[in-house]
């Protein structure tokens, strides 16, 4: 430029130019005129421009003329392809050598908002768990303008074609496109969640773009399973069949896959059992037998748990009551009782208690008690006892005597109320016990009520002679019957002694000449109760100085007619045996006394005599006096309502005496009797 710097000049070296990018085609430019001071044909001739796609230059001639050129836009700008054009335009004289000038032109592109903002992609497609934490990032956009300025600046904005319950859901940041949470996400509400976002710049005429996010909502296991009861049955009976259903369970959860897969089940303890009927719907069923008195109510529990992670579970629980059947027999607690009631018992008594236990329930428990009907001797048991009905109390309606009835045996039975009625029965066993209400009664030696027994011995009786035997009988058993004897008074107590357990008296000793004629004996006859029961008999003994001759042809005509029983007969028997054993005595004594040089007395007869035997015989030998003996026995039937019938003793009768034992008592059975007394009857060789 310096080089023609003498030929052409320019009013300035660089001209500025701002185009707009949105210019159309064919708009011209003014440039500045290259300055030529040459005139004529040495002046500006023509320009030539730089090549440029764009630009081109026309050469205008003015009314003087000069030359000037105006720039052309030839071809539209694109500021985002171009933003500076730098162009030469070089201004060319007319003279020889030809001279020139150039100028530099700087075409800078203005901006116009001719480009949209643009999304990285169109479509966006995301997974967010359910349950995101509020404000979580859901996803960053990112839009692009290639304007530049405020055509540049971009707002982000819901679409209208996006819901109102997504933009509730999600925020989205205007300024920097991020998308983020706003409420909780439950992917039982809304899986999917379409939304279309706008970048929009800030040109004066504002463009925009547009893209589509997706956000697909990934399950969690976030929901219990639920269980929900239908159509059940809150009360049966306890005899419900098997595989009854009961009730109708329902299960589900919200959630999906795993997470909404769910299993149920009951105890498996429990009677019950869960049968899968259709889907998410199972019956309750009854798989074992039902016993109300074992368990009167059940709860039931139904837990349905799912196979997600974390698991998850939940429960429902229904109360079942069983109705009762009348399935059970009243129990006696015991199948046998045995009762001890005391004699002479007040009518009306309560004897015992017998209560048996039902666990039926109402009128299947209500129990009834009565006797079963039992003949003893033409008596019925409900004459004996009675029950109540209601309790089971047993009451005595009579007063017992031991002597009389000493047990009874009967059945009670327990009925239940129920339908059909049911019913048990039990065995009770009533003893009497003994009271020591009888006092013994002395049947030996026998005496009339308020008498005293007169009895004579003779001086010459040796020691150990039985002189006397009390004997008193008991009605009442056992211990009670128990006698033991003992003197109440005695004159000489070195004389006498009395066996405390036979009631025999003999002597101690032989009598001497300082004796008292007469001895009295007071014996008490006591038995072994509680309080003690005695009687007395009080016996005069007369020292004599004969000895006693024996009446043995006594007969005793019959006071009344009676049949002859065994004890009768023993009695006779032996009876005659006795006499006959004294008259042998009698004859032996003579024969022996008129055996010896020194003639002694004859023995004076005496009608009560005493009858001495040796030491050797028995101690419980019964050998008393045959008169005194004889009535006290006959006493003794005769208070029992026999005759007693006395027969001579015929001549040649031989007798064998057998022991009585000493706890003999005169009763009426022929086996109470300890010994038998057995008679013989032989030929004498000889008469008396």
């Amino acid at each position: 430029m310096n080089e023609f710097a003498s030929a052409n000049a320019w009013a300035r070296d660089t001209m500025h130019l701002d185009i707009s990018e949105s210019t159309p085609t064919g708009e011209r430019f003014s440039l500045n005129n290259a300055v030529d001071p040459d005139f004529g044909s040495n002046s500006v001739e023509t320009y030539y421009l730089s090549e440029s796609e764009h630009f081109t230059i026309e050469i205008q001639t003015g009314r003087d003329g000069s030359k000037f050129a105006d720039l052309i836009l030839k071809k539209a700008l694109d500021r985002e392809e171009q933003a500076v054009h730098n162009l030469i335009l070089t201004a060319v004289d007319g003279g020889v050598p030809a001279r020139s000038g150039i100028a530099n032109i700087t075409v800078r592109v203005l901006d116009t908002n001719d480009n949209a903002p643009q999304f990285d992609k169109e479509s966006y497609t995301i997974s967010l768990s359910e349950n995101s934490p509020i404000g979580s990032l859901v996803a960053k956009l990112n839009a692009t303008d290639s304007d530049e300025g405020s055509n540049a600046e971009i707002l982000y904005l819901f679409s209208l074609y996006t819901s109102e319950k997504t933009q509730a859901t999600f925020s989205l940041n205007e300024d920097n496109g991020e998308i983020t949470v706003k409420e909780t996400i439950n992917y039982e509400d809304f899986r999917i969640y379409d939304m279309e976002i706008i970048a929009k710049d800030k040109g004066s005429n504002s463009l925009s773009g547009h893209c589509k996010v997706t956000v697909l909502v990934t399950d969690m296991n976030d929901n219990h399973p639920e269980v929900s009861v239908k159509s059940f049955q809150s009360l049966v009976t306890e005899a419900v069949a098997v595989n009854t259903v009961i009730a109708v369970v329902c299960v589900s959860d919200k959630d999906s896959g795993e997470n909404g897969h769910v299993d149920v089940h009951v105890s498996d303890q429990l009677p019950f059992a869960l049968r899968e009927s259709l889907d998410g719907h199972y019956e309750l069923v009854v798989s074992e037998s039902l016993d109300r008195e074992k368990v009167p109510e059940y709860e039931i529990t139904i837990t349905v748990t799912d196979r997600g992670s974390p698991q998850l579970s939940n429960n429902e629980t229904i109360v079942l009551e069983l109705l009762d059947v009348n399935d059970n027999v009243p129990q006696f607690s015991q199948s046998f009782y045995t009762i001890p009631v005391m004699e002479n018992n007040a009518p009306g008594a309560l004897l015992s208690s017998l209560t048996a236990l039902d666990p039926d329930l109402h009128e299947n428990q209500y129990l009834v008690y009565f006797i079963i009907e039992k003949e003893i001797v033409n008596t019925s048991m409900s004459m004996l006892f009675s029950i109540n009905p209601e309790n089971g109390n047993l009451y005595a309606l009579k007063t017992f005597d031991y002597e009389i009835e000493k047990e009874f045996l009967f059945h009670i039975e327990a009925r239940d109320c129920g339908v059909p009625p049911l019913g048990s029965n039990a065995t009770v066993h009533v003893i009497i016990m003994d009271q020591n209400d009888h006092a013994p009664l002395i049947v030996s030696p026998w005496r009339a009520h308020g008498f005293v027994v007169e009895e004579k011995i003779p001086r010459s009786t040796d020691k150990g002679t039985l002189i006397a035997k009390v004997i008193a009988i008991d009605t009442d058993s056992a211990q009670n019957s128990q006698i033991t004897y003992q003197f109440l008074q005695n004159t000489d107590t070195t004389l006498f002694t009395l066996d405390q357990y036979n009631g025999e008296i003999r002597t101690m000793r032989m009598f001497s000449y300082r004796d008292a004629h007469h001895q009295r004996l007071v014996v008490i006859a006591k038995d072994n109760g509680e309080p003690s029961l005695s009687a007395t008999v009080t016996i005069n003994l007369s020292i004599v100085e004969t000895a006693l001759k024996a009446y043995s042809d006594m007969s005793e005509m019959p006071l009344e007619h009676e049949v002859f029983s065994d004890l009768n007969l023993y009695l006779v028997i032996g009876l005659g045996s006795v006499s006959f054993l004294l008259l042998i005595t009698i004859l032996v004594t003579i024969v022996l006394k008129c055996q010896k040089p020194k003639p002694s007395k004859a023995p004076s007869t005496c009608r009560n005599s005493v009858i001495s035997e040796s030491n050797s015989t028995s101690a419980d030998s019964t050998l008393v006096s045959n008169n005194t003996y004889w009535h006290s026995l006959f006493l003794a039937k005769t208070r029992k309502g026999k005759m007693v019938v006395r027969q001579p003793v015929p001549k040649g009768a031989t007798y064998i005496v057998s022991s009585i034992p000493r706890s003999t008592g005169l009763t009426d059975t022929s086996d109470s009797t300890a010994s038998t007394l057995q008679a013989s009857t032989t030929t004498s060789s000889s008469s008396s």
